[in-house]
């Protein structure tokens, strides 16, 4: 797999772009921000990793040389313990905003449109959102307001009208077709295990969602709800790549995505995004850079209780993979302490992680992180834990998420091993095992890598272990 950068390379993204440096405003605000950094005894490098972006935009804002991202000032400010100076240098001015910038509607090279959309099965089309948790991008900040949807052959001609003939509008239906062929994406995705065959869909559709947000901003419009749906495009985009092991371009689309994020000023997206380059960080191996992006997910907005959960989860595993067992059992209570103080914003924003789905989520990244520990340490209660966790999100995962089951089959199977039961870890994988190769997916591919190399480690004396490996992938 190809190595994940230090941090996004992240491109201009206010939301309300300010001029570009070189006046005095800029200048002072850089020069404040190196003060306080080495006051801090941080580099640029460190900095960059805390709040989430390339050392490189860290060091043009301290020239003088860009705005900071919308949201930053304030991370800044908490992180160096400025008392409030980095923001109060931009809000003590009056600066008229201009329009976006070209910058703001670039999208990565390459992923041509394919020769036409890949079909969706009915069942993953909806008759109105909120969908799978995806709300209409028009009536966002209202988590309760249902949208209608266009029947899906309707909704192919809708589809149309934004493919080189952008609407002059914000169109609803148009808005509410996207949002709908989102989630339906992503459903597929989560149905189907292989993605081969829709990450060329969702880019050519990203392309056009693009295309239609420029053409709104030359006349004059806000594109803040085409962008926020760009941003969860981008996100998707980057979450095939990522299965398919092209963990470059993936990280290309996750940037792109975080910069759409804080252009419409959308914390959920944002931290949604951060969540998933915490996993392409840690697939790759790198437990730093996977706690630096998890901390730089916590500071996007701490007011929010769902944000708090997520960050705690992702730095339980960065620290599970860094061998660290206070700090991996310390974040997990943590998130478990989050969870019970949801209130009605966090339920809305994020349903997937209430009631059994949030459940779910959390058995499942808990047990991952546990058996990461067990298997970095050789803690037997870790793994213990681990077998318990991934069992109960066993229990309550839906029968038809084929995919899901056999990647979660194979990391209890994979526990059971750091528990010290070959047995049990043999029976359980050797049902799954060619299936589980045949996804071919990133996070499959991983997990099967790491029963292999504890069945190989430990007991590959074993008839029945060494029948099991001659199954695995890499015999």
């Amino acid at each position: 797999m190809n190595r994940l950068p230090n941090a996004p390379v992240t491109t201009q993204v206010a939301s309300t772009p300010l001029k570009v440096a070189s006046t005095p405003l800029w200048a002072e605000f850089g020069r404040t921000l190196r003060t306080r950094r080495r006051l801090a005894g941080m580099t640029q490098q460190q900095l960059g990793l805390r709040v989430g972006y390339h050392h490189s935009l860290i060091s043009k804002l301290e020239a003088g040389l860009r705005e900071p991202p919308a949201g930053l000032p304030r991370r800044l400010d908490d992180l160096l313990d400025t008392g409030g100076d980095l923001s109060a240098l931009l809000t003590s001015r009056a600066i008229p905003p201009p329009a976006l910038h070209r910058t703001h509607f670039s999208v990565i090279p390459g992923g041509e449109a394919p020769a036409g959309l890949a079909p969706l099965a009915d069942r993953f089309w909806p008759d109105r959102l909120p969908y799978h948790g995806l709300p209409c991008p028009l009536h966002g900040k209202d988590g309760c307001h249902e949208c209608e949807v266009p029947p899906y052959a309707d909704a192919l001609t809708i589809l149309a009208g934004i493919d080189g003939n952008n609407p002059t509008g914000v169109d609803p239906d148009v808005v509410h077709v996207l949002t709908a062929l989102l989630g339906g994406y992503t459903q597929a995705g989560l149905h189907g295990g292989t993605t081969t065959g829709l990450v060329g869909s969702v880019e050519y559709v990203l392309r056009r969602i693009v295309s239609w947000a420029e053409s709104l901003n030359a006349q004059g419009r806000s594109p803040h709800a085409q962008l926020r749906l760009a941003a969860d495009y981008a996100q998707l985009a980057g979450r095939f790549r990522m299965q398919q092991g092209q963990s470059v371009i993936g990280m290309a689309w996750y940037d792109r995505g975080l910069n759409w994020a804080d252009v419409c000023e959308s914390p959920g997206a944002r931290a949604s995004l951060l969540g998933d380059v915490c996993s392409l960080a840690r697939l790759d191996g790198d437990a730093t850079a996977a706690l630096a992006y998890a901390r730089a997910l916590e500071a996007v907005d701490t007011g929010r209780a769902w944000i708090t959960t997520l960050a705690k989860l992702y730095q339980a595993r960065g620290h599970a993979l860094g061998g660290d067992i206070g700090e991996c059992r310390q974040e997990i209570a943590t998130a478990h302490r989050q969870i019970n103080r949801f209130d009605e914003r966090d339920r809305a924003e994020a349903p997937w992680l209430t009631g059994l789905a949030g459940r779910l989520r959390m058995e499942a990244t808990i047990g991952g992180a546990l058996r990461d520990l067990a298997a970095r340490t050789g803690d037997l209660a870790s793994a213990r834990s681990a077998v318990q966790s991934v069992e109960a999100a066993l229990d309550l995962l839906p029968v038809p998420l084929r995919p899901a089951r056999v990647l979660l089959t194979v990391r209890l199977a994979d526990a059971l091993a750091c528990a010290g039961r070959p047995d049990a870890a043999v029976i359980t994988a050797a049902p799954v095992i060619h299936e589980a190769a045949g996804l071919g997916t990133a996070t499959t591919n991983r997990e099967l890598l790491g029963l292999r190399r504890r069945l190989t480690q430990h007991w590959s004396d074993l008839p029945e272990v060494r029948d099991l490996l001659e199954q695995m992938p890499g015999h």
